[in-house]
């Protein structure tokens, strides 16, 4: 009798306040297994809300990367280099898209009497939208700086895989969003850098075979 008028003033109390009254067995046991449940009940819907904010915020980064990748158009990096080297012929030493603004690609070509171009490149047609000399590429100076542009232009040119077949080769990886020389320790080889599935890799090309590695120094 003493435990059915405790049971009833604990749930006309909870009523009162507006709280949700957990039903009360006889036993004491069943009462335990209902609250056991509501607190499985509880941790489950946490967990589920706590993978539904991770799997948004991974389809929000890929779905960033997959963008900046459109922004390219139909243009490959090995496109952009043929089209700069067509309007200014000379060794290609490097193509980079530019995503500022409308976006460019944007190749670095040096000529036989070492004046050295950027060309810029529509990404959607390949137009050649304009070519403008460095005025820093004073091959006169002794600076250490012009010193291993002029190593570097030597290796391309002595080179059996250009840029544009490096950006080719580089190409099976993902989508090549840069290609340029890089000298490691006095080992010039061909850089790239690609975009796959929003996620970006770094590689190395052999300027003698056109061997396409990682690059385990930016891994």
């Amino acid at each position: 009798m003493k435990r059915n008028i405790v049971i009833a003033t604990l749930t006309a109390a909870a009523l009162a306040g507006g709280g949700t009254v957990a039903a009360f067995a006889a036993g004491d046991d069943e009462a335990t297994a209902t609250q056991r449940q509501a607190g499985t009940n509880a941790r489950a819907a946490a967990d589920h809300d706590d993978d539904s904010t991770d799997d948004d915020s991974a389809g929000h980064d890929s779905a960033g990367d997959d963008r900046t990748a459109a922004s390219r158009g139909s243009v490959t990096a090995a496109d952009a280099i043929a089209a700069a080297l067509k309007h200014t012929p000379g060794t290609a030493l490097a193509a980079d898209f530019e995503d500022e603004g409308a976006g460019t690609w944007e190749v670095t070509v040096v000529q036989g009497d070492g004046s050295e171009y950027d060309v810029r490149i529509a990404p959607g047609s390949g137009t050649v939208l304009g070519a403008q000399r460095d005025a820093d590429d004073d091959s006169d100076s002794d600076s250490d700086s012009d010193s291993d542009d002029r190593a570097e232009l030597a290796a391309a040119k002595g080179a059996s895989t250009d840029a544009r077949e490096a950006a080719l080769a580089a190409a099976a990886k993902g989508t090549v969003t840069e290609v340029g020389l890089d000298d490691d320790n006095g080992a010039v080889a061909w850089s790239a850098e690609t975009v796959k599935d929003g996620r970006h890799g770094e590689w190395k090309i052999a300027l003698d075979s056109g061997r396409v590695t990682q690059d385990r120094d930016e891994d």
